[in-house]
């Protein structure tokens, strides 16, 4: 007789398929919701740069260079042409005002001098001839009134006794008439020939006056023809170091060419080249500072030269204090530039993360594993030793601050 036989439900076959759609729901749900899913590599530590966020004292400053100039120099223009004739002053060596530097020679430029003399004298003797004329027209107008003066001092006595003799009838008409006819010539005479006088007298104080002026002027002009050949003697106008460019005897200076300088040595300034993006932000006053053989000193802008060339622009900076000794025009110095005040704030250390992610993000350290994830950050002004964080960071939180050029785009990064 047949025996149903039973089907086993929870056969070892059924069993293992549970298992294994279980787990397989099981990886499932955690690669969905709890795996981490973000690409990543994996990096050798040897190879990146580590620093810490901390809290400090944030200066706003760039480095710059500058080259020490004096602070007061004296240029050196020729006054007239010539050929050097002799260097008495090598350059390099200090000078006192009024020493000899050089001797020109200029023969052209003496017989120039030479013509404008003669001429200035031979207009000077005119001057001095119509000077004289117009004294001896004076003297002249004043004999003449004399002369008349004297005639009618001879003919009012006898006008007088004519015509009392005249009312006695004791003189005839005729005689007495002469007589008055003369007496009043000379009286209008008088009169006309010194109205002429007092005009001329006029005019000629006016004219002597000019000839005077004119004379004056030629005296100065004459005088300073004579001091031009003085120019052929190169003297110091002030005293300090002279520095010539490359001179030699018998060569050629034209008028108005600088062969050199003379710099005042108890003072100093730099002159400091910086990159045209800080121009808004520099001002006259801010300050900086440089080490010379081991001692810090102090600078201060002075002057701004705003004309921009080759991207860069050109600043003077003085010495607020006391001034290196041994220092040299033209030595080369490495200045810390301030650029506004120092301020409590929160500093990641520089380095080549920046140019690849322009300090929109990092990867900083997971302190409760060995990994490093990408964040987002904001940062704010920079110096050569820092960044200013504004937001995404905490003080001690570990970043990487080498370049990301070989992260490529995964968001963890495995530290090996």
């Amino acid at each position: 007789m047949d025996r149903k036989i039973e089907k086993k439900t929870w056969t070892p076959k059924f069993i293992a398929i549970i298992a294994g759609s279980t787990l397989l729901l099981v990886l499932i749900i955690y690669q969905l919701f709890f795996a981490d899913s973000r690409s990543s590599m994996n990096v050798n530590m040897e190879r990146i740069t580590i620093a810490s966020v901390r809290e400090g004292e944030f200066t706003d400053y760039i480095p710059v260079s500058g080259a020490i100039e004096p602070g007061e120099v004296f240029f050196l223009d020729a006054l007239e042409g010539g050929n050097i004739s002799k260097i008495i002053r090598e350059s390099g060596a200090f000078v006192n005002r009024g020493d000899t530097i050089l001797l020109l020679s200029n023969s052209k430029l003496q017989l120039e001098v030479m013509e404008r003399e003669s001429g200035l004298y031979f207009q000077i003797n005119n001057l001095r001839q119509v000077r004289l004329q117009l004294d001896q027209n004076d003297l002249s107008q004043q004999g003449q009134l004399a002369e008349i003066d004297y005639q009618i001092s001879l003919l009012k006595p006898q006008y007088e006794r004519f015509k009392e003799l005249h009312s006695k009838k004791l003189v005839s008409d005729r005689e007495f008439e002469e007589v008055k006819e003369q007496y009043e010539y000379n009286l209008k005479r008088r009169k006309l020939t010194y109205i002429a006088y007092r005009n001329d007298s006029v005019s000629r104080v006016a004219q002597k006056r000019q000839l005077f002026d004119s004379e004056s002027r030629m005296n100065q002009s004459l005088n300073g023809v004579g001091h031009i050949l003085d120019n052929l003697v190169v003297r110091a106008p002030i005293s300090g170091q002279l520095s010539t460019q490359q001179i030699e005897v018998g060569q050629s200076i034209n008028a108005g060419e600088r062969y050199g300088q003379i710099d005042i040595l108890d003072k100093f300034k730099v002159r400091v080249q910086i990159d045209e993006l800080y121009l808004p932000r520099i001002n006259t006053g801010l300050r900086g500072s440089f080490t010379f053989s081991g001692s810090s000193y102090e600078l201060e802008i002075a002057k701004i030269y705003p004309n921009v060339t080759g991207g860069r622009f050109e600043v003077d900076m003085i010495f607020t204090g006391e001034v290196p000794t041994g220092i040299r025009r033209g030595q080369t110095v490495r200045i810390r530039l301030e650029l506004g005040e120092s301020e409590q704030a929160t500093l990641l250390p520089t380095g080549g993360f920046y140019k690849d992610t322009g300090g929109n993000w990092v990867f900083v350290l997971d302190p409760q594993s060995n990994k490093a994830e990408k964040r987002n950050i904001r940062l704010g002004r920079k110096n050569p030793e820092y960044y200013e964080v504004l937001e995404g960071l905490e003080v001690g939180e570990k970043v990487i601050v080498s370049g990301y050029e070989n992260f490529g785009k995964n968001e963890v990064l495995n530290l090996k």
